[in-house]
C-alpha cells in the first residue's frame, strides 16, 4: 500500500508563472474509502546560523525562522473511494497567480541557506487509520518576465598570479625564484553555461605539482544587527596534475552544479554570492609533510587568486 507523486517533467524543474502538473499514483492491495485527498505546495528559504560563521551571541540563534516564499493548499479529490491496484490521478497547481509580486527565488541547497520547494500529498482516511503521504521536491527557476531581454555576454576577467600577488607568506625558494602566471577567466556567466577560460604558465623555478579551481559560495545572513558570512567551497575542478609545460595556454572548463549554485541574490535578510580560485601548488618537500584538511587555508607552498563570480539566469 503505496502513494507516490509523478510530476510531468522528469527534471522536476517549473517556473512560477507555470502549473505544476503531474499524477497522484496509488498501489493499494484492495480498495479503500478515504476522507480527501489533499496536495500542498510549500517553498521557504530555510536559515541556519553555525558557530563557526558568527560570535558567540549569534550562533545562540541557530536555526532561524523560516522566510515563506510559497503555501498552498488544493483538494485533489473530496471523500470516496480508490479501487485496488494501481491508480492515476491527475493534478494542476498555479504557483504564481497573476498580479501576484511576491518573491520567488530560484532553487539553492548551501551550507546554511537553503531555498527548497516541496510537493506533498496526504490520503486522508479517517481516525482509525494512518494516512498515505509522500512528498517530491520540484525546482523553481527565475520568471521568464524576470530575465534580462538580450542574452548575457560572459565577462572574461585577466589575472596574473606572481610572488608580489600573494598576501601570504611563501616558501623561500619561491620568493627567490619567482613565478608568473597569467590567464583569463569568466567572472560572469549563465547557470547553464561552463565556466571557461585559460591558463599560461609563463615561469616558474619551483615544479607545479598541480593547478586547480575552486568554486566558493558566499552565504550571508542577517542575525540581529550583526551579518554572520560564512565562505565554503562548492566543488574542485583539477586543469593540471603535475608540472606543466611553459608558456602552453591550458583551458579552463568547470560545469557549474545546479543544485548547489542558483543566481545571485541579495535579499533583506539573506545573500548568496559566489567566487572562483585559481590554487597553484607547487612540489615542495613541505607539501608532502603538511596536513591538507582545509584546502582553503593559505599555505606557504601555495599560490592563489580569488575573483567574484556572477551567475545569472538565461530564457
Amino acid at each position: 500500500m503505496s502513494v507516490e507523486i509523478k510530476l510531468s517533467r522528469s527534471n522536476r524543474t517549473y517556473r512560477p508563472d507555470e502549473p505544476l502538473q503531474g499524477n497522484i499514483i496509488t498501489k493499494l492491495p484492495a480498495s479503500i474509502s478515504h476522507r480527501g485527498i489533499q496536495l500542498t505546495v510549500n517553498g521557504s528559504v530555510n536559515l541556519q546560523v553555525r558557530g563557526g560563521s558568527a560570535g558567540l551571541i549569534e550562533s545562540l540563534y541557530g536555526v532561524l525562522k523560516p522566510i515563506p516564499i510559497v503555501k498552498k493548499s488544493i483538494e485533489v479529490q473530496p471523500s470516496g473511494k480508490i479501487g485496488a491496484g494501481t491508480t492515476q490521478i491527475p493534478f494542476s497547481v498555479i504557483l504564481k497567480n497573476q498580479g501576484e509580486e511576491h518573491k520567488f527565488y530560484e532553487t539553492f541547497h548551501g551550507a546554511n541557506i537553503s531555498i527548497q520547494y516541496l510537493l506533498n500529498v496526504d490520503v486522508v482516511r479517517g481516525y482509525l487509520h494512518k494516512a498515505l503521504s509522500a512528498t517530491v521536491e520540484f525546482i523553481i527557476e527565475s520568471d521568464l518576465a524576470s530575465l534580462p531581454e538580450k542574452p548575457v555576454s560572459p565577462e572574461m576577467v585577466f589575472f596574473y598570479i606572481t610572488q608580489d600577488t600573494q598576501r601570504h607568506s611563501l616558501l623561500t625558494e619561491l620568493k627567490s625564484g619567482g613565478f608568473k602566471i597569467s590567464g583569463r577567466i569568466c567572472t560572469q556567466c549563465l547557470l547553464s553555461d561552463p565556466l571557461v577560460g585559460e591558463l599560461t604558465v609563463e615561469a616558474s623555478a619551483v615544479p607545479i605539482y598541480s593547478i586547480d579551481i575552486h568554486l566558493l559560495r558566499i552565504e550571508s545572513i542577517m542575525v540581529g544587527e550583526k551579518i554572520a558570512t560564512e565562505t565554503s567551497i562548492i566543488q574542485t575542478t583539477q586543469i593540471a596534475d603535475g608540472d606543466v609545460c611553459r608558456t602552453m595556454s591550458l583551458p579552463i572548463y568547470v560545469v557549474l552544479p545546479r543544485l548547489l549554485t542558483c543566481p545571485t541574490v541579495f535579499a533583506g535578510p539573506f545573500s548568496i554570492e559566489f567566487k572562483v580560485t585559481i590554487i597553484v601548488t607547487f612540489q615542495t618537500e613541505l607539501y608532502n609533510v603538511q596536513p591538507k584538511s582545509d584546502p582553503r587555508a593559505f599555505r606557504k607552498w601555495v599560490a592563489m587568486e580569488s575573483l567574484p563570480l556572477e551567475l545569472v539566469q538565461s530564457n
